[in-house]
């Protein structure tokens, strides 16, 4: 009980950076500079005296920490930046625990599995380790992912610890509720905590890739699971962000980032479940000289998070999207109510959120690269009626949306770290042809259900989408062959897509 109190002591100071925040902001500074610089500082001092909390909670903390430092769309640098440590400081279970667990679970030691387990863990994260092992029989050398058996004992106090802590900052500050924050991590936390449910993920998003031919991805063949034990194909292989690996081994960045592109549209567009947490750590890329159209594989690791999108949102969202690439702002506006209910007041930033980009690129090109100006005007507009907005507007939005949000902002951090040579132009024209592909397919179905083509009105519809498709192929194929032609002789750069 002293343990819990302690920490729902320290889960408290919450309160504390709340109304250090509301000083700040409330500050009359005549200077806008100096007011910049008070809320940086205040940024920073907030995010250090969570940090320590979060620390000293340690179990699904770490995991809040975790998930609060990819939220670029809504947390200033300062955050974001000093939430990034917890990706590496992360609890690790000793063997005894393990072995333990081992009995419990399946009823007999790990050396009863494995011809060799490797005591010490390759990597450790909030809610689990891994482990190299020796398949007994076979030989196969496999990963073992075990989760922290520490967990079943403090996830539901600090879940309920998470819940009050949400629920008294909402009683002190109604204008900053947060609670939607705690209900995501009660719904996401089983799902996460349930191995065997991963593996199914993990076999079900293996089976759809195969079927794409040149796909690049890879991931590890599970070969059996529980509840609290994975064990899996072992496949290693470097971060996405070692640039120095890519280059020597003659890996081209462009192409990593445009395959992850193919990858993550493939999840929110095609028939398979969306991976939501594409950090850094959960994808590696490694050399592969066999392959026909890449040099490189990309594995995806971590398949506990999964949400399968619904087919009207998935088509809505496509057409959001269009609208966005063509800088439709009628239509975005249309669409983005279809898609979270959301009100003309809120669009800019909405449009602001889901982009990552300043209101006024959405409206004129989106296509172009961010510049570090950019980037700073967007982490630096936080002042107070921004941050009860952005608040709000995230408790309402549906959660499917908050984790696409996610998504996105994690694989656009993918794609700055590798520094391409030509900035978003190709992602995004990948992802028009996906979001062109799903509303030409809608459009068939709707042809099929009014009479098919044998009505003049249903043919115009499918020429339209279809004409609609293959300008953006066109533009793809124009755009690709260029890079190609550019790699063996200068040419000039194309003025836009």
């Amino acid at each position: 009980m002293s343990k819990w109190l302690g920490r729902q002591e320290r889960a408290s100071r919450t309160d504390t950076d709340v109304a250090s925040y509301r000083v700040t902001l409330k500050h009359d500074g005549n200077v806008e500079d100096s007011r910049q610089v008070d809320l940086k500082a205040c940024h920073q001092r907030c995010a250090d005296r969570t940090l320590r909390v979060l620390e000293q909670n340690g179990s699904i903390f770490i995991k809040l920490g975790q998930h609060l430092s990819s939220m670029n769309y809504l947390l200033p640098l300062e955050w974001t930046r000093t939430f990034i440590p917890l990706q590496d400081k992360c609890p690790v279970s000793s063997y005894e625990a393990i072995d333990n667990m081992f009995v419990t679970d399946t009823g007999q030691p790990v050396e009863s599995h494995f011809d060799s387990f490797e005591r010490e863990p390759i990597g450790a994260a909030s809610l689990a380790q891994v482990h190299v092992a020796t398949m007994k029989d076979s030989g196969l050398r496999v990963a073992v992912k075990v989760q922290h058996p520490a967990l079943r004992e403090w996830v539901p106090l600090d879940l309920a610890l998470t819940r009050f802590t949400f629920a008294t900052l909402k009683y002190f500050f109604p204008d900053y509720d947060l609670q939607w924050l705690s209900n995501e991590m009660e719904s996401s936390l089983p799902q996460e905590l349930d191995f065997a449910l991963e593996g199914d993920n993990a076999t079900r998003t293996k089976r759809h890739f195969e079927q794409i031919q040149g796909s690049p991805l890879v991931v590890p063949e599970v070969i059996w699971g529980r509840k609290r034990i994975l064990v899996m194909e072992y496949i290693a292989g470097h971060r996405t962000d070692d640039l120095t690996y890519l280059d020597s081994n003659g890996i081209d960045r462009d192409e990593v980032s445009a395959a992850l592109a193919h990858i993550f549209n493939e999840m929110i567009f095609g028939n398979t479940p969306l991976h939501c947490d594409p950090h850094g750590g959960n994808i590696a890329i490694r050399h592969n000289a066999l392959r026909r159209t890449h040099n490189f594989d990309i594995i995806l690791y971590d398949h506990g998070l999964y949400r399968d999108i619904p087919l009207q949102l998935r088509r809505d969202y496509a057409k959001l999207w269009l609208a966005v690439i063509k800088a439709d702002e009628k239509s975005m506006r249309v669409y983005a109510h279809s898609v979270a209910g959301i009100t003309d007041q809120q669009f800019p930033l909405f449009a602001s959120t889901i982009t990552g980009r300043d209101y006024r690129a959405v409206t004129k090109s989106v296509v172009s690269k961010r510049s570090e100006k950019e980037k700073q005007v967007i982490s630096g507009a936080m002042g107070e009626g921004m941050l009860q907005q952005l608040v709000q507007l995230l408790g309402q939005v549906p959660r499917i949306i908050l984790l696409i949000l996610k998504t996105n902002d994690l694989t656009r951090s993918l794609d700055e770290s590798l520094e391409t040579r030509d900035g978003p132009v190709r992602n995004f024209l990948i992802l028009a042809r996906y979001c062109s592909r799903t509303v030409l397919q809608e459009e068939v179905e709707l042809i099929r259900s009014k009479g098919g083509l044998l009505r003049t009105r249903n043919l115009l519809r499918l020429i339209l989408a279809w004409t609609s498709y293959m300008k953006v192929e066109a533009r793809l194929l124009i755009f690709e062959w260029y890079i190609f032609v550019r790699r063996i002789a200068p040419v000039p750069s194309l003025p836009s897509i």
